[in-house]
C-alpha cells in the first residue's frame, strides 16, 4: 500500500498542471516543493501558444483571464531579433496572455486544492529511490525527515532538477554565454516617448523602439501601457548565473550602462528579473516509476515557450499515469508520453535555437539575415506557419494510425456543435478530461463499437458546418486518436475505430447502457 498514488517534486505551473489533471482522473496526487511560500520571484511574464486553448477546454481560461490587469498588448512577438506581427490578422495563429508567472501559480494553486491534490510547500525531496512496484521519496520537512511512497513519482522541479540527477538521465545542450535582464519600470520625467514610440533620452539622446545593437550586447525597449517601460539587456557573460537571486536596479541600470555607453533614467520599478539561455532535453523522459516534465526535461532558448510546452506535457502525462494506476493502460501506452512529448520538446527546441542563431550574430552578415527573415515574415503565409511554430499549434504526434486522415495526431478543433438539445461545443465535451467519441454523421455503426467501451469514454452525436470527419476520437489530451473520413466505407471505419479504441483505452467491456446525444 502507497502512501499516494503520484508525487509530484515542483508546484510551478508544471507541477500544479499535473496535479489538477491527475485529480480529474481520479487520482490521488501529493506535491513536494522545497519552498515554503508561493514565490515572488520574477520570472516568465506571460502564457501563450497551444496551452491557452487547453485552458479553455478546461472551463479556466476566463479565470485566467480575470487575472490579467495589464492591458492585453498588440499581438507582437519577438523572434530572435525580429518580431511577428499578427497585428493585422483577425485570427493570429499565436496568441498571449501578460501574466506573470507568480500569479498564474497562484491560479493553478487554487484550482489543484480544489480538486483535491495535497500540496506540501517546505518540504524538500532529497533522495528518491524505486523498485519494481513502487517509489519512495525521503523528504526533508519543516518537522523532519521522512519517507513517502507512491506508484509514480514525476521531477517537475526545473533546470536544476534534483529527481532528473537522482534518476541518472542524462541533459545533453548548451549553455549560451549571454545573460537576459529584464525590468518593467515607471517612465521618469526626463525621458520623453515620441510619437512612434522612440525615446528621447538626455545623456543618450534618441533611442528607438524595439532592439537597439552595440558592439556590447543588446538593448531593448517598448510600452504597452501609458507611463510603463519594459527593458531589456543582453550580454555575452561566461559565468553562470542563478536566476532564484533577485536582480537589483543598480545591476540594471549597471548593465544598460554597458551596452549604451551612457545612463537612462529609470523610474519606479515594477519588475525585475534575470534568466540565461541553456538549449537542453533529457534523453528520456522516463527511468521506470520516474518521470520528468516542463523545464526538469528541456530548457529552451527563447522567451515564449517553455510554460507552454510544460504545462502541455502535464497534460499529455497526467491520464496516463491514471490509465495505468486504474489498472487500464493498454501495454506501452505510459511509454507514449516520452514518445509523443520528446518529439514537441524537439520542435520546440527547433525555434528556439534558431532564434539563438538570429539574435547572437553582430555582423553585416548577421544583419543581413535579420532583415531578410523580417522581410519574409511580412508576407501571411510564413508569417501564420512561424505562428503555429511557436505556439505548437502544428505539432501533430507520429501516431500508430496516423496515416489515415490528417487529423489524427492533432489537437481538437473546438467545433460549434448543434444537437436536439441546443448548441455546444468541442471544449464543452472535453472539459472532464474524459476520452470522447464525437459522432458528425450520426453514424450507428461507429458508435455501436463504441458501446463496449462506453464505461471510459463518452460517446456524443452532434451536426456542425463544414464537418472535417464523420467521426472523432479525441483523448483527454484533447488530441485526436482516429478519426474517420467522409462517408468512410462502415468495414474499414470499423475496424480502424476498434484499433484505435484498443489502443488508447485498454480492454472492450460489453455493456447495454445506450448511447445518448450530447
Amino acid at each position: 500500500m502507497t502512501d499516494t498514488d503520484v508525487i509530484i517534486v515542483g508546484a510551478g505551473p508544471t507541477g500544479l498542471m499535473l496535479a489538477a489533471e491527475l485529480c480529474l482522473a481520479g487520482v490521488r496526487p501529493l506535491i513536494l516543493e522545497r519552498h515554503p511560500q508561493l514565490r515572488d520571484t520574477p520570472k516568465a511574464h506571460g502564457l501563450g501558444g497551444q496551452i491557452l486553448q487547453l485552458l479553455h477546454y478546461r472551463g479556466l481560461l476566463e479565470r485566467i483571464r480575470a487575472a490579467v490587469t495589464d492591458p492585453t498588448p498588440a499581438p507582437i512577438f519577438p523572434f530572435g531579433g525580429v518580431h511577428l506581427d499578427f497585428t493585422h490578422l483577425a485570427d493570429p495563429p499565436l496568441e498571449g496572455l501578460p501574466l506573470p508567472q507568480r500569479r498564474l501559480e497562484r491560479l493553478l494553486d487554487e484550482h489543484a486544492r480544489e480538486l483535491g491534490a495535497d500540496i506540501r510547500r517546505g518540504h524538500e525531496v532529497v533522495g528518491v529511490s524505486q523498485d519494481d512496484a513502487t517509489v519512495t521519496a525521503d523528504v526533508r520537512g519543516p518537522d523532519g525527515p521522512y519517507r513517502v511512497t507512491a506508484r509514480y513519482l514525476v521531477g517537475c522541479d526545473g533546470a536544476r532538477s534534483r529527481v532528473r540527477g537522482l534518476a541518472g538521465i542524462p541533459f545533453p545542450g548548451t549553455t549560451y554565454p549571454e545573460v537576459n535582464r529584464l525590468a518593467q519600470v515607471s517612465m521618469p520625467d526626463s525621458v520623453t516617448m515620441l510619437d512612434n514610440g522612440d525615446l528621447d533620452v538626455p545623456e543618450l539622446g534618441r533611442i528607438r523602439t524595439g532592439f537597439t545593437r552595440t558592439d556590447r550586447g543588446v538593448f531593448a525597449v517598448g510600452s504597452l501601457t501609458p507611463g510603463v517601460l519594459f527593458l531589456q539587456t543582453t550580454e555575452d557573460e561566461l559565468t553562470e548565473v542563478d536566476d532564484d537571486v533577485p536582480m537589483t536596479m543598480t545591476e540594471l541600470q549597471g548593465s544598460i550602462r554597458r551596452v549604451l555607453g551612457g545612463n537612462l533614467p529609470l523610474g519606479d520599478p515594477i519588475r525585475l528579473s534575470r534568466y540565461q539561455f541553456q538549449a537542453r532535453q533529457a534523453e528520456r523522459y522516463r527511468d521506470g516509476r520516474i518521470l520528468l516534465a516542463g523545464d526538469a526535461a528541456h530548457l529552451l532558448p527563447a522567451t515564449g515557450s517553455a510554460m507552454n510546452v510544460g504545462m502541455l506535457d502535464a497534460v499529455n502525462l497526467a491520464w496516463k499515469l491514471a490509465a495505468d494506476i486504474n489498472g487500464w493502460a493498454p501495454t506501452g501506452l505510459l511509454d507514449t508520453y516520452h514518445d509523443e512529448r520528446h518529439f514537441a520538446g524537439a520542435r520546440a527546441l527547433l525555434q528556439t535555437r534558431a532564434q539563438v542563431a538570429l539574435r547572437r550574430g553582430h555582423d553585416p552578415a548577421a544583419e543581413a539575415l535579420r532583415a531578410v527573415i523580417q522581410e519574409l515574415l511580412v508576407d501571411e503565409q510564413p508569417l501564420r506557419r512561424m505562428g503555429a511554430l511557436i505556439a505548437g499549434t502544428d505539432i501533430r504526434y507520429p501516431l500508430p494510425n496516423s496515416d489515415q486522415h490528417a487529423l489524427t495526431g492533432t489537437f481538437a478543433p473546438d467545433l460549434t456543435l448543434h444537437t436536439d438539445q441546443g448548441t455546444t461545443s468541442v471544449a464543452e465535451l472535453v472539459r472532464t478530461a474524459r476520452p470522447v467519441l464525437l459522432d458528425l454523421a450520426d453514424r450507428p455503426d461507429l458508435r455501436e463499437i463504441a458501446r463496449d467501451w462506453q464505461h471510459r469514454i463518452d460517446i456524443h452525436t452532434a451536426k456542425t458546418e463544414d464537418r472535417p470527419a464523420d467521426a472523432l476520437l479525441i483523448r483527454p489530451d484533447a488530441q485526436i486518436a482516429w478519426a474517420a473520413t467522409i462517408d468512410e466505407p462502415a468495414d474499414a471505419a470499423a475496424l480502424a475505430l476498434r484499433e484505435a479504441l484498443s489502443c488508447w483505452f485498454g480492454t472492450p467491456r460489453k455493456s447495454a447502457v445506450p448511447t445518448t446525444s450530447v
